[in-house]
């Protein structure tokens, strides 16, 4: 019995993985559409997010029944409780994703971006990309100096997001008032599509040493919140 626990612990793990494997695929896919006006390719993010959605859900229930069935207590609780939490981040950057394309879908024939931000914009595509990738090593190895060392990326983004807003904000450009809106959307879902990997690498720290940050829940809140009234400006 506890041969197959730890069978279905391994299959939890291996599962959280490709989650990052296909939210890394939609954020470089979705940035490609931005840039590109291709809208046949976003309608393939959006689609596709279909299949991380339904993960996220096997996922869940696994932990669910692995919850009734062995009532583990200890360091097994806590990685099981942690996946369900792991998954819902990376469900989420699936979902930021899916809203880049959908700016690149509601633009077409053009493209979202300016010629002059063009070059900015791909840098945080690849950035988030990059990010994303080594979140799944994070997962896969329980590695906590690169779970640590994740942070660093996610500076690198930030400041990235601040210069978009800055260049957004500068009074000498003539971008039309809907790209300046677009581009806060699309400038917010990749900042928070690398918090996300962050409180992910943050729960990877919980998982092995038991000490939690109490600032991923709270992110958590904000996220919803901020872009709620961002997406609510743009209508």
């Amino acid at each position: 019995m506890r041969d197959q626990f730890h069978e279905d612990l391994d299959t939890i793990s291996d599962q959280l993985v490709e989650l990052t494997r296909l939210a890394g695929s939609a954020i470089s896919r979705a940035t490609t559409a931005l840039l590109d006006a291709d809208v046949h390719l976003a309608e393939s993010v959006i689609e596709a997010d279909r299949k991380l959605d339904d993960i996220r859900i096997e996922l869940d229930e696994l932990s669910i029944d692995l919850l009734a069935r062995q009532q583990p207590v200890a360091t097994d609780l806590r990685i099981v409780v942690t996946a369900m939490h792991m998954s819902s981040d990376l469900e989420r950057m699936g979902d930021l994703a899916r809203h880049v394309a959908k700016v690149a879908r509601l633009r077409t024939p053009d493209s979202a971006v300016p010629p002059e931000l063009r070059a900015h914009i791909l840098q945080m595509g690849q950035v988030a990309e990059a990010i994303v990738a080594k979140c799944g090593s994070i997962i896969a190895s329980k590695d906590v100096a690169a779970a640590i060392g994740l942070e660093k990326d996610d500076d690198q983004m930030d400041e990235l997001h601040r210069q978009l807003f800055a260049a957004l904000l500068d009074e000498d450009t003539s971008w039309p008032r809907s790209a300046i809106l677009d581009l806060t959307l699309v400038g917010r879902y990749y900042e928070r599509f690398a918090d996300h990997a962050v409180s992910v690498a943050r729960r990877v720290i919980y998982l092995v040493t038991g000490e939690y940050d109490q600032t991923v829940d709270h992110e958590d809140e904000e996220d919803a919140q901020d872009l709620a009234a961002l997406e609510h400006d743009a209508v």
